[in-house]
């Protein structure tokens, strides 16, 4: 993907503590620049969709999938721009794209993506998500694909 087809972004700077002693940013704080973009993101979506009710439900939303593919290296003082976009959501799951950007070179260093699975906290099983999520999504998205699918995940493994 073209980060022209990212609706949403937010900036990083790259701090001390997030760098190995060669001054490269350690593997793992990606997934916390996925994270801050992904609470922006949700954060947009809060006038479309009554995210408060889930919280306080008897629903959730929970990792199943995290993944980066780190293309250059960032480093201590570097400004980052990470692109998110949810570009697919299927019956009970949607999944995260992002590209972290470089803002003195302009090169994508990394590329990566998540996917979420809406839960019953009681049975631990996943549920469909609520139509107003998909709606919530497509008004601030212009276009995303729904894939309805019969998925039947469980994080409790036996």
């Amino acid at each position: 993907m073209e980060k022209s087809e990212f609706k949403h972004k937010i900036k990083e700077n790259v701090r001390f503590h997030e760098v190995d002693l060669m001054g490269i940013v350690n593997n793992a704080i990606y997934f916390t620049y996925f994270e801050d973009a992904r609470i922006s993101y949700t954060n947009t979506l809060k006038h479309l969709y009554k995210f408060k009710e889930i919280l306080e439900g008897d629903s959730f939303f929970i990792m199943a999938r995290n993944e980066c593919n780190y293309l250059k290296s960032a480093h201590f003082g570097d400004e980052l721009t990470i692109y998110t976009k949810v570009v697919l959501i299927t019956n009970k799951s949607f999944h995260f794209v992002h590209l972290v950007e470089n803002n003195k070179t302009g090169e994508i260093i990394a590329e990566g993506g998540g996917v979420f699975v809406h839960i019953n906290l009681k049975t631990k099983k996943s549920q469909p998500l609520p139509e107003e999520f998909y709606l919530a999504v497509k008004d601030y998205e212009g276009e995303v694909v729904l894939k309805k699918e019969d998925e039947n995940l469980s994080i409790n493994p036996e």
